[in-house]
C-alpha cells in the first residue's frame, strides 16, 4: 500500500515525499540544508517538444536540463548514433546544461535534421530525454499554371479548387479579391476543409475574375497567392442560340449539370456513406457540403447517440461538425442531413476513435532504505495496444547485466532487498502505430536520520467550526513515524476529532477554542528522533449581523445600506463594499463608514447589486442587496390620431422607460387654439396598461392633445403636441347654468347666468336669449338676446313677486337645446308693519315667554327672516328711580310667534318691543311692554369683619348685599369651633333682624379657632353663604406661666434647635425657589416678620397649607392684631382651607397643617389686613 508524505519548507515550496517499505514515490528536497550530503540520481527537468520544427532563418535550440546529485554530466546522440559536440564549431552546449544552441549562420538548416535524444548522468544513474525530431519548416512555391475562365449556368454548383504547395507545417487557407478583400461567404459559398471553394448554385453575381487562394506558412510568416480565377455565370435563356453555339467549344461549359430548381445532392464526401478515424484527445472535424436549388440546409445528428454538447460547435454554416478533446465514446456514425424545399439527402459518417499511448499510472521515483523493497509500475494504454519496454541507465534490460534483487513482470519492475550502491534510473517506453511515451523514474537506495522540515514555532490560526491542519513535514529513510502530542502531556491517537495523514499533517476536523494550545509532533525511525512545536489559536467567525436589504429609492434621493458585523477581537476586520461584483465608482457621492453605505443623489446608473464584504486574515462574511432607482417615467412618444370624426378621435401613443415603477396611468390633456391657446385642460384618463384613448370633442375647436404617464413617483413631463384637430361648428349642445332670479332693488329683477366657454360655444356668435315672466299669472314670455355678458336686469316690476326665467344659448349654426325654467323673486322693501298682541308670561324672576301675532305676509314685503326682541331692564323695584341698563336683543328666525327671554334679574321692572326682519331690514317696532319679575333669594352679604377678639369674645361687622333681588328679610350666622386635630365642634345659630350690620359674641372659649357662616334671607329664602375664621388668645395666668417656661435653659436650647431646623428648611426653599418652585419667599418675609413661627408644607418646602376639596379657600392666620380684625391673605402661603375628610393637624406655632373636616363655604369678602406681628406667647403656648 502506497504511503504518502507532505513537507512545507521554510522558503514555503510544497514538496510531496511518498515514502514506504512498498512501491514508494518521494522527492528529495530542495532545501540545502536536506541536500548537503544526500546522493540522488538524475532526473530530466525540461527537453524540448518531440515534434521540433525550426525556422531555417533563426539558430537552433534543443533543450536539455536535469537535476541531480552530484550534478550530472550530458551527452547526446543523432539519428541513433553518438553526436559529438564538440567535434563541429557550430554547436555549443550550455554550462551545467545539456541544451544545445546551433548556429546556423552560412549553413542550411537542413544539416541538422534528425533525431535527437539526450542523455544526463552522474554516479548514480543515467536518466535520457524523448526522442526529438527536428525538421525545418518549409514553404514551398506555388507551381505556375495556366487558368482559363470557368464558365457555367446560372443555378449549376461549382467547385474552385485551392491545391496549396504541402508546408511544414501546412498552410492556412483562405479566399480574397484583388483588394486583399476576404470573399464573402454564407451557406450557398463556403470553403471547404482542404481550402477548395464550394458553390451550392450559382448567381450572376458570382461572375468575377479575381478569385485568388492565399496560403499563409505559420513559421515563415510568409504568404503565397494562386493565379487568379475567373468565374462566368451564363443566363442561357437569355442569349439566342448562335451566341450558345459560340460557347459550346469549351469543355469548362457545364452544361450537363442540371440549372434549375433540384432536391440537393453531397458535393463532399461523395456517396451516402464515408469513414473517418480520429485520435483521442485530438480534434475531430466532420464536413458535409451540398448542392441544390434552393440552397439546402444541412443539420447534424448522432445515431448511436447524443451529440456531446459541451464539447461540440458547429462552423461553415452548419457545414462542419468540430469536437474537440475526442474520447473514445465519440466513437460511432454521424448523419448529415441537407435540406431544402423540394427533398432532402442522407451522408452517414462512419467514426473510428483511435489512441497513441497515454499514461494510467507513469512510474515514480523510489526512496529506499537499505534492505526494503520497491515497485516500479508503469500503466499505460492506447489503440492498439502499446507495447512496453524498461531499461537500466538508458540501457534495456535485457542488455544489461543480471541483477537477482531486479524482477521486470510486463508493465512492473519489482526491486527486493536492495543494497546501499544500488541506486539507479529506469525508463519505461509505451509505444504503437500513433506514438510513445517515455519515462524516467530513479531508485536511490539511502539511510537517514529524520528531519523534521516544518519550522518550529508555527501558530496557526483557523475559525472556529472549521478544519485545522498542523504540518509536520518531515525527511528521512527509513521514512520516519509521526506522533503528535497535545500540551506536551496528551499523546493524539488517530480517531475523532483527529485525524493524522499520511504525510503527518495532523487534521482536527471541526476546530473549537478548547482545542487551542501548544502541539508536538516526533518523527523517528530506526536511525533517530526529532521534534517540533507548533501552537493553534481558535478565533471566532466573523459574521454580519445587520445585513444591507432591499431598497427602491427616487432619482437625486439619499440611499443607505447598512452592514453590521461581529468579529474576534483579536483580528484586524477590513470592511470593502462592491457593486456587482466590481468595485465601488470613483465617486464623491459614495460616502462608506464603518458599518453602511451612503450613496448620494443616486442615479440610474447606481442600480445594481451592493456587497458588504468583513475580511480577516482567516475568513470573511459578505452579504447582498440590490438598489433599484425609480423616478417619473419618460414622457410618451409618436402621438397619432385615427379614426377621426366630427365629435370624436382616437389617439394613440408609445410609452416611455417606466424608469422601474410601472405606470399607473396616462392622462390626456388639450389645448384649444382657437380660443385658449397655451392653456391646457385635462380631458380624460386611461389605465396604464393602454396605449389609446377614445376622445370626445366638442365643435368650433382647433385642438392639440399631449400625453403624461403617472407611476407610483409622480408625473412625467408632457409629450410632444400632437398635430392640430379642427372640428366644425355646430349650434350650442348646452345652455348657460347657474341661472338665477334675483332682484337687488324693490322694483327689478336681476337675471344671471354662467357663460358658456369657448369650447362649449360650438360655433361663432354666442348669444344668450333670456326669457322671463311672472309666475303663476297668465301672460306671455317677454325675452331679450344680449352677448358678451352674464346678467340682464329686468326694471318696473312689483315688489318681491315670483318670476319665472330662463336662458338660452344661441350662435350663428343654430339655438341651443330648450332651457328649463326657474323661479326667482324681484327686488325686497322694508316691512311696513309691526307684530301685535304682544304678550309677556313670567316664569320666574329670571325667566319669561313672549308671544305676538305674526306679520302679514303682504306687509312684510320680503323673504321673512324672523322676529327681533330687544328688551331691557328699567329699574329695580325696591328702587323709586330708574337705571335702565344696556338694551339686549334676540332674533327669532323663521315665522315664529313665540319665544323665551333667559338671564333676567328678580324683582325688577322690564321694557320690550318687537320688529319683523325681511332681507331688505326692519320693520317698526311694536308699542313698547313693561313687566315685572318676582322676588328671588339675595346675594351674599357684601362683607363680614371681625373685630375685638378677647379671650371669649369678639365683634362681627356685616354689610347688606349688592343684590337684594327681594325685600330682605334678615341675616342668619352659624359658627362652630375647630379643635387641634381639625374636627368640628357644634354649630351654634343666630338670627338677625335686616336692619342690623353687627353683633357682640360672647361666652367663647379662650385660644380656639372659631368658623363663621353667613347669609341673608328674602322671602324666596336664603342667599350665598360667606365665611370667616378667627382665633380667641389666651388666658393670662397662661401666658405668665408661659414666660417662666422661655426662661429654662432646656426651653431655650429646644427653641434654639427647632430654629435651626427651621433655617435650614428655608434654605431648601430657596434653593427650591431658584430651580422653578412656586413658594413666594419674598411676600412671605414682607408679611411676617418671624421666621421661627412660620409653618411649613410638608410636600413641597413651602409655607404650610391645607386645602379644602371644594374651594381651596385659605384658612385664615391664628395671630390676633392688636387692632382686633382678622387678616385677610389672598397669598398661596396663607394657612390652609379646611374640608371634607382632611388629616388636619396643629404646627408648633399652634396654626394648622392639612385640611379640617367638614363642608366650606366660599368666602366672598376679605377683611382688614393687620401689619402686626404675631404675639410670641401664643407660639410658645403652642409647644406646651
Amino acid at each position: 500500500m502506497d504511503r504518502k508524505r507532505k513537507w512545507v519548507l521554510s522558503s514555503g515550496a510544497l514538496l510531496v515525499l511518498f515514502l514506504g517499505r512498498m512501491t514508494t514515490a518521494l522527492e528529495v528536497p530542495l532545501d540545502p540544508k536536506v541536500l548537503e550530503g544526500l546522493p540522488q540520481p538524475p532526473t530530466i527537468t525540461h527537453q524540448s517538444p518531440k515534434d521540433f520544427i525550426i525556422d531555417p532563418r533563426e539558430n537552433i535550440l534543443i533543450y536539455c536540463e536535469a537535476k541531480g546529485k552530484p550534478h550530472p554530466s550530458f551527452s547526446w546522440t543523432r539519428n541513433g548514433t553518438h553526436f559529438d559536440v564538440e567535434k563541429d564549431s557550430k554547436v555549443l552546449m550550455k554550462p551545467s546544461s545539456g541544451t544545445l544552441v546551433i548556429d546556423i549562420s552560412g549553413e542550411k538548416a537542413e544539416a541538422y535534421e534528425g533525431i535527437y535524444q539526450c542523455t544526463a548522468r552522474n554516479e548514480h544513474g543515467t536518466a535520457v530525454s524523448n526522442n526529438i525530431f527536428i525538421r525545418q519548416s518549409r514553404s514551398p512555391l506555388w507551381s505556375k499554371e495556366r487558368k482559363e475562365a470557368i464558365m457555367v449556368q446560372v443555378g449549376v454548383s461549382l467547385v474552385l479548387q485551392c491545391r496549396p504547395p504541402a508546408g511544414l507545417p501546412p498552410p492556412i487557407i483562405f479566399w480574397m479579391d484583388n483588394n486583399f478583400q476576404r470573399l464573402p461567404q454564407n451557406t450557398r459559398v463556403s470553403q471547404a476543409l482542404n481550402g477548395d471553394l464550394y458553390f451550392s448554385n450559382v448567381l450572376l453575381d458570382d461572375t468575377r475574375n479575381d478569385y485568388i487562394c492565399y496560403a499563409r506558412f505559420p513559421h515563415t510568416q510568409t504568404i503565397q497567392q494562386k493565379q487568379p480565377i475567373t468565374v462566368k455565370v451564363l443566363d442561357m435563356d437569355a442569349i439566342n442560340e448562335t451566341v450558345a453555339d459560340m460557347y459550346n467549344y469549351t469543355n469548362n461549359l457545364f452544361v450537363d449539370s442540371p440549372s434549375g430548381e433540384r432536391r440537393p445532392s453531397f458535393m463532399a464526401p461523395l456517396g451516402q456513406s464515408s469513414t473517418q478515424m480520429a485520435l483521442r484527445g485530438g480534434v475531430l472535424e466532420l464536413e458535409c457540403i451540398a448542392e441544390g436549388l434552393p440552397t439546402p440546409e444541412v443539420s447534424w445528428y448522432k445515431e448511436s447517440g447524443d451529440l456531446p454538447s459541451s464539447r461540440m460547435s458547429f462552423h461553415n454554416f452548419q457545414k462542419t461538425l468540430k469536437i474537440a478533446d475526442v474520447m473514445e465514446a465519440d466513437a460511432g456514425d454521424y448523419r448529415c442531413t441537407a435540406k431544402n424545399s423540394l427533398g432532402s439527402a442522407h451522408h452517414t459518417i462512419k467514426v473510428n476513435v483511435k489512441a497513441a499511448p497515454f499514461w494510467i499510472s507513469a512510474p515514480r521515483n523510489l526512496i529506499l532504505a537499505p534492505e526494503e523493497t520497491g515497485i516500479l509500475t508503469c500503466r499505460v494504454s492506447g489503440d492498439p495496444k502499446p507495447q512496453i519496454a524498461w531499461s537500466v541507465n538508458g540501457v534495456p534490460i535485457k542488455d544489461s547485466p543480471k541483477d537477482t534483487s531486479r524482477k521486470v513482470e510486463d508493465d512492473t519492475v519489482i526491486l527486493s532487498d536492495v543494497q546501499t550502491g544500488s541506486s539507479a534510473v529506469y525508463q519505461c517506453n509505451a509505444s504503437n502505430e500513433f506514438g510513445y511515451l517515455l519515462a524516467n523514474a530513479f531508485v536511490n537506495v539511502l539511510a537517514e536520520a529524520p528531519r523534521v522540515l516544518t519550522p518550529p514555532n508555527n501558530v496557526y490560526q483557523v475559525i472556529t467550526n472549521n478544519p485545522a491542519f498542523l504540518d509536520c513535514a518531515s525527511f528521512g529513510s527509513p521514512i520516519p513515524a509521526i506522533t503528535w502530542f497535545k500540551d506536551s502531556q496528551t499523546s493524539i491517537l488517530n480517531r475523532d476529532p483527529y485525524v493524522i495523514h499520511n504525510n503527518g499533517t495532523l487534521e482536527i476536523n471541526v476546530a473549537q477554542s478548547l482545542n487551542s494550545g501548544k502541539y508536538t509532533c516526533i518523527a523517528s525511525n530506526n536511525l533517530g528522533t526529532r521534534e517540533n512545536h507548533v501552537y493553534l489559536e481558535v478565533k471566532e467567525p466573523t459574521r454580519i449581523l445587520a445585513q444591507p436589504e432591499y431598497m427602491v429609492v427616487q432619482r437625486n434621493r439619499k440611499a443607505v445600506f447598512e452592514c453590521k458585523v461581529k468579529h474576534d477581537p483579536t483580528l484586524i476586520p477590513t470592511m470593502n463594499w462592491l457593486k456587482d461584483n466590481g468595485e465601488l465608482p470613483d465617486d464623491e457621492r459614495f460616502l462608506v463608514d464603518t458599518d453602511s453605505l451612503t450613496i448620494n443623489e443616486v442615479t440610474e446608473e447606481d442600480e445594481g447589486t451592493y456587497t458588504c464584504v468583513m475580511n480577516t486574515t482567516l475568513d470573511q462574511d459578505s452579504a447582498s442587496a440590490m438598489l433599484t432607482v425609480v423616478e417619473e417615467p419618460d414622457p410618451p412618444t409618436d402621438l397619432e390620431l385615427t379614426d377621426q370624426r366630427e365629435r370624436s378621435v382616437q389617439l394613440t401613443w408609445i410609452p416611455g422607460d417606466e424608469h422601474n415603477s410601472p405606470t399607473q396611468k396616462f392622462l390626456v390633456q388639450y389645448e384649444d387654439l382657437l380660443h385658449q391657446a397655451g392653456v391646457w385642460h385635462n380631458l380624460t384618463e386611461e389605465e396604464g396598461t393602454k396605449t389609446t384613448a377614445h376622445l370626445d370633442l366638442s365643435p368650433y375647436a382647433y385642438y392639440s392633445f399631449r400625453v403624461l404617464a403617472v407611476n407610483h413617483v409622480g408625473y412625467s413631463q408632457p409629450s410632444r403636441p400632437s398635430r392640430q384637430y379642427r372640428t366644425n361648428p355646430a349650434a350650442p349642445d348646452v345652455n348657460p347654468t347657474d341661472v338665477h332670479g334675483v332682484g337687488t332693488e324693490h322694483n327689478n329683477l336681476v337675471i344671471s347666468w354662467k357663460e358658456l366657454t369657448g369650447l362649449q360655444s360650438n360655433g361663432p356668435g354666442l348669444q344668450y336669449k333670456v326669457n322671463w315672466r311672472q309666475k303663476d299669472v297668465e301672460e306671455d314670455w317677454l325675452s331679450e338676446t344680449v352677448a358678451n355678458t352674464s346678467k340682464y336686469v329686468v326694471s318696473g316690476t312689483p315688489t318681491f313677486v315670483p318670476y319665472e326665467v330662463k336662458v338660452q344659448a344661441v350662435n350663428d349654426y343654430g339655438n341651443g337645446p330648450a332651457p328649463e325654467a326657474v323661479v326667482g323673486y324681484s327686488g325686497e322693501d322694508v316691512p311696513m308693519s309691526a307684530p301685535e298682541s304682544v304678550q309677556v308670561l313670567v316664569q320666574n324672576g329670571t325667566l319669561a315667554e313672549v308671544h305676538w301675532e305674526p306679520v302679514l305676509t303682504s306687509m312684510v314685503r320680503g323673504r321673512l327672516q324672523g322676529y327681533k326682541v330687544s328688551y331691557w331692564r328699567e329699574r329695580s323695584l325696591h328702587q323709586a328711580e330708574a337705571q335702565q341698563e344696556e338694551q339686549q336683543v334676540l332674533l327669532f328666525s323663521g315665522n315664529r310667534t313665540d319665544g323665551r327671554l333667559p338671564g333676567l334679574k328678580p324683582y325688577s321692572l322690564y321694557t320690550l318691543n318687537i320688529r319683523v326682519v325681511n332681507g331688505k331690514g326692519e320693520g317698526p317696532p311694536s308699542p313698547n311692554h313693561n313687566f315685572e319679575t318676582p322676588e328671588g333669594v339675595p346675594g351674599p352679604p357684601s362683607f363680614l369683619r371681625i373685630k375685638n377678639t378677647d379671650m371669649d369674645s369678639l365683634t362681627l361687622e356685616w354689610g347688606p348685599p349688592q343684590d337684594n333681588n327681594g325685600r330682605l328679610t334678615g341675616y342668619t350666622l352659624k359658627y362652630q369651633p375647630v379643635n387641634s386635630s381639625n374636627e368640628l365642634g357644634p354649630v351654634e345659630e343666630m338670627m338677625f333682624p335686616a336692619n342690623e350690620t353687627t353683633v357682640i359674641l360672647a361666652d367663647l372659649k379662650y385660644s380656639t379657632r372659631y368658623k363663621f357662616y353667613f347669609n341673608a334671607k328674602t322671602i324666596k329664602g336664603s342667599g350665598p353663604t360667606i365665611t370667616e375664621e378667627a382665633v380667641t388668645i389666651m388666658d393670662e395666668a397662661m401666658k405668665s406661666d408661659q414666660v417662666d417656661l422661655a426662661t429654662q435653659g432646656w426651653f431655650i436650647g429646644l427653641m434654639c434647635a427647632i430654629a435651626l431646623l427651621i433655617l435650614v428648611l428655608l434654605i431648601i426653599c430657596f434653593i427650591k425657589r431658584n430651580k422653578g418652585g412656586k413658594y413666594p419667599v419674598k411676600e412671605k418675609e414682607d408679611a411676617h416678620q418671624d421666621p421661627e413661627i412660620q409653618p411649613m408644607k410638608d410636600d413641597d418646602g413651602t409655607f404650610g397649607e391645607y386645602s379644602d376639596t371644594e374651594d381651596h379657600k385659605p384658612l385664615k392666620g391664628s395671630r390676633t392684631p392688636s387692632n382686633g380684625t382678622v387678616k385677610r391673605d389672598d397669598s398661596d402661603d396663607s394657612l390652609v382651607d379646611y374640608g371634607e375628610g382632611g388629616d388636619g393637624q396643629f404646627n408648633e406655632d399652634g396654626s394648622f397643617i392639612g385640611q379640617y373636616s367638614g363642608k366650606k363655604e366660599k368666602d366672598t369678602h376679605e377683611g382688614n389686613e393687620s401689619s402686626e406681628a404675631p404675639s410670641p406667647v401664643n407660639a410658645m403656648n403652642s409647644f406646651v
